[in-house]
This record gives C-alpha cells, sequence and structure tokens, in this order.
C-alpha cells in the first residue's frame, strides 16, 4: 500500500501575522483543508493507497466535523506525550500536553512523531539541562509511539540525519530506528525518513541513489516495514519518487515555494496526482 501524509504545521496562521494562511479564517480553515480535499481523493482505491492529514489540534474537531460520508481522509494529530490518562491512574493532569487518549476520542486515527522539528525542539531542551547523550530523544519518542499505540493510534515514525551527522548515517538512523521502535508493534508504524542536511531554502535536495540507499537500509534494519519520502513530496519530484520501488509514499507540507507560498487543496491534490500516476 502507498502511504500519502500530510503535514500541515502552523499553516494555519494567518498571512499577517508572519504566517502563510490565505486558505480561510483561521475559525474554518481545518474544515476547509478536509472539504478542498476529499473529494478529489475518492477516485483512488482505499486498498491501495491512504491519505492520511496531520492538523494543529486545535483545529481537529472542525476537521473531524467536515469528513462527509465514506471520506478517504484519516485525520491525526502532530504528535502525542509520553504519557496517558488511564482509568484508576493519571485523570488528565497533563496542561500544555496531549495524551494520545484524547487524540483518539477526537476521532483522529494516526499521529506524527519524531519529526525533525520535534526532535529539534527535545535537543534543545535536553541542551539546556545540560544532557550530552541525545539518545534521549529516541528514549522518549519511543515513549510517544507506546502511548499512540496503546490508544489505538497508527504512527508515522520519522527519522533523519543532519548535516553533521551525515558522515555517520548508518549509526545515526540505526539508533533511531533500534530505539524508536523497541517494543512497539511495527505493523501500525510507517517509517518516514527526512534527510534533515537537505532540507531548507538553499540547500541541494536529496538525490534518488541517496534516498534508495536509506530506503533499503531502513527496510533490512526493520523487516521490511513501509518507508516514505519525509523530505517533502513535491510536484517537482513526484515523478522520481514514484520511480523508487522502495519508496511507499510521501510526506506533503506546502505546495507552493514561491510567489505567495503556502497549502493550497488544488496543488495538493495535483502532487498526487504527478506521483501515483493517474
Amino acid at each position: 500500500m502507498k502511504h500519502i501524509y500530510l503535514n500541515l504545521k502552523r499553516f494555519d496562521v494567518p498571512v499577517e501575522l508572519g504566517g502563510v494562511n490565505r486558505l480561510a479564517p483561521v475559525k474554518s480553515w481545518g474544515a476547509a483543508v478536509v472539504c478542498g480535499t476529499q473529494e478529489g481523493l475518492k477516485h483512488y482505491d482505499p486498498a491501495k493507497v491512504e491519505f492520511v492529514q496531520y492538523l494543529p489540534e486545535a483545529h481537529l474537531l472542525a476537521a473531524v466535523s467536515a469528513l462527509s460520508e465514506g471520506s478517504p481522509v484519516k485525520l491525526g494529530s502532530q504528535g502525542v506525550y509520553r504519557m496517558n490518562t488511564a482509568v484508576g491512574g493519571n485523570f488528565g493532569a497533563f496542561t500544555t500536553n496531549r495524551p494520545a487518549s484524547i487524540i483518539k476520542a477526537m476521532g483522529c486515527t494516526s499521529t506524527i512523531i519524531g519529526h525533525c522539528e520535534e526532535r529539534n525542539d527535545k535537543k534543545g531542551v535536553l541542551a539546556e539541562a545540560g544532557v550530552t547523550d541525545m539518545s534521549a530523544v529516541n528514549r522518549l519518542l519511543n515513549q510517544e509511539i507506546k502511548c499512540a499505540q496503546d490508544a489505538g493510534l497508527t504512527v508515522l515514525y520519522c527519522i533523519g540525519e543532519t548535516s553533521e551527522e551525515q558522515p555517520e548515517w548508518e549509526n545515526v538512523l540505526g539508533e533511531q530506528l533500534d530505539v524508536g521502535l523497541d517494543g512497539v508493534d511495527k505493523s501500525r508504524v510507517v517509517i518516514g525518513y527526512e534527510p534533515v542536511w537537505s532540507i531548507g531554502p538553499g540547500k541541494t535536495p536529496a538525490g534518488k541513489e541517496y534516498i534508495t540507499k536509506i530506503a533499503r537500509f531502513v527496510k533490512e534494519r526493520t523487516g521490511g516495514m513501509d518507508v516514505v519520502y519525509g523530505g517533502g513530496l513535491k510536484a517537482d519530484n513526484a515523478a522520481m519518487l514514484a520511480s523508487i520501488e522502495e519508496i511507499d509514499g510521501g510526506l506533503i507540507a506546502l505546495t507552493r515555494f514561491q510567489g505567495e507560498i503556502g497549502f493550497y487543496p488544488e496543488e495538493y491534490l495535483e502532487i498526487i496526482r504527478l506521483y501515483l500516476g493517474e
């Protein structure tokens, strides 16, 4: 099966506040994303491809309410906390955090864990505390995956190496996989590979040969888990990524990178058409 993920980050922030939201007023933004995409996805075979959209938590209820009958869109959160509520246990003392139980109760079926932006945040907090063993990040992410799975959510688990880590990419990615996936149900996890060293303005995107090498490594290390390209599935790399047998889909974020940059539903659908060749 192919997996097409959408990470909407903070694309809800209006332009006048420094964001890229030209799609809809903030109150209706989550619904606008779903309404603008779900009909165009209905002609794809749900047995062959899944579409998961990760929204900021404040927009999830509106997005769930906008789902039409038989909608191919699955919704998810941009992370869960490493602890959860439990009957007879913690009843919800998680100020500022997202226990997996509420994400499931809100109507989500999935969550993204370990995105490079989350990893950077955790590294920064640990560094402020004087921690130099960054393997702690992978242990924290492992706890998050387990909480998500206990709540019945599937997981997109992101891994990737920075430019400083690239010479040791095999060790870096190997630890992220080994520690992050320790004791989890791998059948309910898809790996998202982010070549962090190649993401961003002015950087050279990872090429087909490099992406193929990493995808093969991940599959060998994990016993054949599905791997999607998390460095940004775009119109200009869709055909290349589709030609890599070892890649099982991609992660879309921005759809327009020049002019009025941002996320636009019609461009999202076009990227999917180019990738799936339909």
